[in-house]
């Protein structure tokens, strides 16, 4: 195979599998683990959606390839990536028992088999192999459905898609298991360098060995295709049926019958991205993870021209939540993902980033870009009361018609307005479980924005727009008040930055960010309205307040129990007396804020109730990367780093003793960790050399079977 010239193509290449997988676990998720008889006497034919999501929760399909991934740029270690290195990933951003996955219990569910097996200290690729857990675990679907990021970061480079997935897939399966996920990762890789399916699948099974059953099912079923005169995807489905269903295979969801399914609607989907998606999904069985893993391939092969924008695009509206252990990174967009996984495949091919997008990808994915045709990144629209309507009607619109920088911009337009009516244009920062859908898999969020964060984007009327006034937003869901900077007058066809600096608050929810119009005329004229938007971002140093008297707990599905805007990696927590508790039988961790988080100020009052380790964390990076202050050991205060693993950085004498409360100052700048007593009184001061974490949320935990109560919390500027 000639090498692939990356471009600017390869982008939306990857951003377009990045959304066949998307779409693909929407479209089989209301009917995961139907049989094809049970899909067809509901829905009949299935030629789109089954449900009409409003808001479509996380899903472990898509957990799976967009956290794993950061193991590239977590390790460091770029193709020498090892199997270890996925399974820290792993740990570090799946909650424990709880989101994420399956947790059908060990010897059951085999990612919750392998999770267990890491946390005991077996390591990868024994965590997953067949000698520790018996084939039936190790052979199951997983092996295949969390691949798909290890082929986008590595396109037409098939030697490179095919080593990342085996050493990811080795973590949790084996054999076949592990198979399929290089199967699978190399039709990715391939995809991108346009070849036929016939030699995609040719090139994909010489990637794994002659004889194994995965093989044989691929080399079966493609011969029943070119054999069968009908052309009749349901004749072949009956074929596999007989000769690789459920039946003939041990545990709850082997891979064979499933990778047969996704042969057979490669080959009957005649390259079409609806055909192939929709046949697969008519199979039956493991639906969402089948037409996922077939939305990724046909969505690199066809690119976005090939995805039906109304039919499968817009319901989506680049909105993809998640339910890992760090809050603010279950609510991201479609973009995001594909912008951190393309800037992963850049950097292992050696090659610079394109045109606009080296900008736009340096430390900024965080970024409302719109460079994606057809790209909103997730963005919405709500209209303020007017004389005529409370719900007028409006349509939001990727275009190249104008744009700030780049090429592209988001257009909106609504109708019908009056005189004074508000309307605005914003992203969701954080959501309710009323809102969604679905929550099987136990989605909890932090906020994607704090109070005294800055925020800034690029907003342009037409040249036949009248005077309108417009200002930036945040919208506080405590008492729903709103918080707005400066008001302006766009001049008409002219592109204007806003910019608006949240201020501090106590106890406030950000649940909304984006820019609010007033639209001009007449109290009695209706009229439509249009305007565009591009370059929105926010980020900065946080400046608030958490009051324990204003959240709430979430009983959330099997008993699973979170603390409005923090997630939990482990242990209980729980509100008693406006304080949070946590407590665990052996270790418990809990975290709030942003990921993006880097210097800041921490002022906490804790109480140790029992045990032993009672911390403040802070530069969260999941479950096993963050820094932690408190009392560890008897009459010491000390500094710990979590580096895969708990690890005394500096203690100092301090008597503490249950039951009373101690003020603490935690202050992170830069690589320089400085702890203060509630005086302002320097205790610990201590520069990180040695790969320090730069960035990160705030957290509390527990070890030792501890109880830890919490008095306050507070994240201030430096």
């Amino acid at each position: 195979m000639d090498r692939y010239q990356f471009s600017e193509n390869t982008m939306e290449q990857i951003y377009a599998g990045w959304l066949g997988k998307v779409i693909g676990i929407r479209l089989g998720a209301p009917v995961e683990g139907w049989t094809a008889e049970k899909i067809a006497d509901v829905y009949g034919e299935t030629w789109s959606y089954p449900v009409d999501y409003h808001i479509f929760a996380a899903d472990d399909d898509s957990n799976g390839p967009i956290f794993f991934i950061r193991a590239l740029k977590d390790s460091g270690h770029g193709e020498a990536l090892t199997a270890q290195d996925v399974a820290e990933a792993l740990l570090n951003y799946a909650p424990y028992e709880h989101g994420f996955f399956w947790w059908g219990g060990y010897g059951v569910s085999t990612e919750h088999t392998a999770y267990l097996n890491l946390q005991k200290g077996i390591s990868a690729p024994l965590s997953g192999s067949i000698v520790k857990n018996g084939s039936a675990i190790a052979e199951q679907i997983g092996g295949q459905i969390f691949i798909d990021s290890w082929g986008l970061v590595a396109p037409g480079n098939t030697d490179l898609a095919a080593k990342l997935a085996e050493r990811a897939a080795s973590v949790t399966h084996d054999r076949n298991g592990i198979y399929g996920g290089i199967f699978i990762a190399v039709c990715i890789s391939a995809a991108f360098t346009g070849c036929t399916i016939r030699e995609m699948l040719d090139l994909s099974l010489s990637y794994i060995p002659e004889d194994s059953e995965y093989a044989r099912a691929v080399r079966a079923v493609r011969t029943f295709y070119e054999n069968d005169a009908s052309g009749d995807w349901r004749s072949a489905f009956r074929y596999v049926k007989e000769y690789f269903g459920y039946d003939r295979y041990p545990g709850y969801c082997h891979i064979i019958p499933n990778a047969a399914v996704i042969i057979l609607a490669l080959l009957y989907g005649e390259d079409d991205f609806t055909k192939t998606l929709c046949i697969g999904n008519m199979c039956g069985w493991d639906t969402d993870c089948n037409v996922g893993n077939l939305g990724a391939i046909m969505g690199v092969r066809k690119g976005l021209k090939g995805i039906d924008y109304d039919r499968w695009r817009k319901p989506v509206n680049d909105l993809l939540l998640c339910s890992g252990v760090m809050g603010s990174l279950n609510i991201m967009d479609v973009s995001y993902g594909a912008m951190y996984m393309a800037e992963r495949a850049f950097e292992l091919a050696g090659e610079e980033l394109p045109g606009i997008w080296k900008e736009l990808l340096t430390d900024r994915t965080e970024r409302c870009h719109f460079e994606f045709p057809g790209s909103t990144h997730a963005m919405r629209v709500r209209c303020g009361e007017g004389i005529y309507t409370s719900h007028p009607e409006y349509h939001l619109r990727n275009t190249d018609e104008t744009a700030a920088s780049g090429r592209r911009s988001l257009k909106m337009h609504v109708y019908p307005l009056c005189c004074g009516q508000k309307v605005y244009l914003y992203q969701k920062t954080w959501y309710e479980h009323a809102e969604l859908h679905d929550d099987r898999y136990q989605p909890a969020f932090s906020p994607k924005i704090y109070p005294g964060q800055r925020m800034s984007a690029w907003v342009r009327v037409p040249e036949d727009e009248k005077a309108v006034q417009v200002c930036m937003y945040v919208l506080d869901q405590r008492d729903n008040r709103e918080y707005t900077g400066e008001k302006t007058v766009l001049k008409a066809g002219v592109w204007t930055k806003l910019e608006f600096c949240i201020p501090p608050m106590e106890g406030a929810l950000l649940s909304e960010a984006g820019v609010r119009f007033v639209v001009p005329g007449d109290k009695n004229e209706q009229q439509d309205f249009t305007a565009y938007i591009d370059d929105l971002e926010y980020g900065g140093d946080p400046n608030y307040t958490v009051d324990f008297a204003k959240e709430r707990e979430l009983m959330l599905p099997m008993g699973h129990c979170e603390i409005t805007q923090f997630t939990r990696l482990k242990g209980s927590s729980f509100l008693e007396e406006n304080v949070l508790h946590l407590t665990a039988e052996d270790y418990g961790e809990v975290y709030t804020g942003s990921h993006l988080f880097k210097n800041y100020t921490v002022k906490t009052v804790l109480k140790p109730l029992c045990g032993d380790g009672h911390f403040v964390n802070v530069r969260v990076q999941g479950g096993l990367r963050s820094y932690a202050v408190g009392f560890g050991l008897k009459e010491r205060l000390g500094l710990w780093k979590n580096e895969h693993g708990y690890r005394e950085l500096i203690s100092v004498p301090y008597k503490w003793k249950y039951g009373e409360c101690y003020a603490l100052i935690v202050v992170v700048k830069d690589h320089i960790i400085t702890v203060k007593d509630g005086e302002g009184k320097e205790l610990i001061r201590y520069a990180d050399e040695e790969h320090p974490y730069l960035s990160g949320a705030v957290g509390f935990s527990v070890r030792e079977a501890g109880h830890l109560a919490v008095h306050r919390l507070e994240v201030r500027p430096v």
